[in-house]
């Protein structure tokens, strides 16, 4: 259990807070969003945002951090400042909206500090300049394997000795809510002479979380394991939309390309590494043991219960509640964000404030763990039935899946990410 006193269990806020709600003072999660066409970093509370903006313009964090690290419309200058300050703004904001904590920020103004969660457009909390998804659990790597090299080993000889990864493109990373458009793509058809191009008929989701890094180590200088925690800010919610057909006929020798880049996914809250403290836990054994710059003996995994949820348009229009098709947990992941992050950067190659690394599927043991509908129906033989009488082998127009994630811990309040939602249209 976290010794910090921002995840105290017993913290409870001046602003009111929902018994179940996903952001109560122990998560305090920062986002960027939209009011009035002008973009500010906010930080949740119950259904509230506090405004970083004005809150930067009445003085109260000056002691802990320069002003325009607040008043920016993205996270990059606060995640170059570093864990030190990532640490101080955090206990300062909740010495601010604790009960019994300073009472200067009741007393600056207060509505015009904060706006409705519900009353404003979230945006994409930094800018992204390079993003990395792994391919880092065992279960999806192996069943993967099954599907595709059914007469030879699951797992290719590296996967237990280093996290396989691919570079994505950092342009198509949206947030929660955006529309995605269906790609076009060179597949080739079952027993077809020649391939065909068109829209991906098996258009699949991925059901993944993502880290994102301050200043992680200068270029040429690899980052040591150890040092992995003052690289890391936060987590986000991440669905790696996939287009299967197009990512069969393409992946051999390079790998992933137009099959992965066509949009990913992420929840708008970022949720620090210092929230998720009461969480931690240890991961899956690794064997064999990792080489000496990918071996931790800190446990780097977090017990986040994680949802996939599927609704049809018909279910929509009839108002029938989207279909929950996966249950999983982020601690079932066999390589970590530390070793992920040490790998990534054990050339020599550099991590930056704003960087985004998707952990890659996160699937479980159980049929209905699995985080992806490739492997959920089994490439296709064994459809999902849905509530609207409709079965599901990939996914078809006006389909909207729904990912969630949420911390509980004994001893621990509960705390969510909110959701990484996408919509698919023609």
């Amino acid at each position: 259990m976290s010794d910090d006193p921002t995840t105290d269990a017993l913290l409870a806020s001046w602003i009111p807070v929902d018994e179940a709600s996903e952001f109560p003072i122990q998560n305090l999660p920062y986002g960027a969003f939209a009011c009035g066409g002008i973009t500010h970093l906010g930080v949740a509370i119950g259904d509230r945002i506090l405004d970083l903006y004005a809150l930067a313009q009445t003085g109260l964090c000056d002691e802990v951090c320069e002003r325009e690290l607040l008043a920016a419309p993205v996270l990059n200058p606060l995640l170059a400042a570093g864990r030190q300050t990532w640490t101080a703004l955090r206990t300062r904001l909740s010495e601010l909206l604790r009960e019994g904590g300073d009472p200067a920020l009741r007393a600056a103004n207060a509505d015009a500090l904060f706006v409705g969660r519900n009353d404003v457009h979230m945006r994409l909390p930094m800018e992204i300049g390079d993003y990395v998804d792994f391919y880092s659990s065992l279960e999806h790597a192996t069943n993967l394997g099954k599907m595709f090299r059914p007469d030879a080993q699951a797992l290719l000889p590296n996967w237990r000795w280093l996290p396989v990864g691919y570079h994505g493109r950092a342009g198509t990373i949206v947030i929660d809510g955006t529309p995605i458009v269906r790609p076009n793509g060179q597949r080739m058809p079952t027993g077809a002479p020649a391939p065909a191009f068109g829209p991906s008929t098996m258009l699949d989701i991925e059901l993944e979380v993502g880290f994102i890094t301050g200043a992680a180590n200068r270029r040429g200088e690899p980052l040591a394991i150890g040092n992995a925690r003052d690289a890391i800010f936060g987590l986000v919610l991440l669905d790696d939309w996939s287009a299967r057909d197009i990512q069969a006929w393409e992946y051999q020798p390079l790998g992933p390309f137009l099959g992965k880049s066509f949009a990913t996914t992420i929840s708008p809250w970022v949720v620090t590494l210092d929230a998720l403290d009461p969480f931690r836990t240890k991961g899956p054994v690794q064997e064999p043991s990792p080489l000496e710059h990918l071996h931790t003996d800190v446990a780097w995994a977090y017990d986040i219960a994680l949802d996939v949820s599927l609704a049809s348009q018909a279910m929509r229009e009839q108002h029938i509640e989207p279909a929950t098709i996966a249950r999983t947990n982020f601690n079932l992941l066999y390589w970590n964000m530390a070793q992920q992050l040490a790998h990534a950067t054990s050339n020599g190659a550099i991590a930056r404030p704003g960087d985004l690394f998707g952990s890659g599927t996160i699937s479980g043991p159980t049929p209905d763990s699995l985080g992806s509908l490739i492997e959920l129906t089994w490439r296709g033989a064994r459809p999902i039935a849905l509530p609207d009488g409709t079965m599901r082998a990939f996914l078809e127009d006006g389909d909207e899946v729904i990912l969630s994630g949420r911390c509980n811990a004994q001893g621990a309040r509960s705390i969510g990410f909110g959701q990484a939602k996408g919509t698919i249209v023609p």
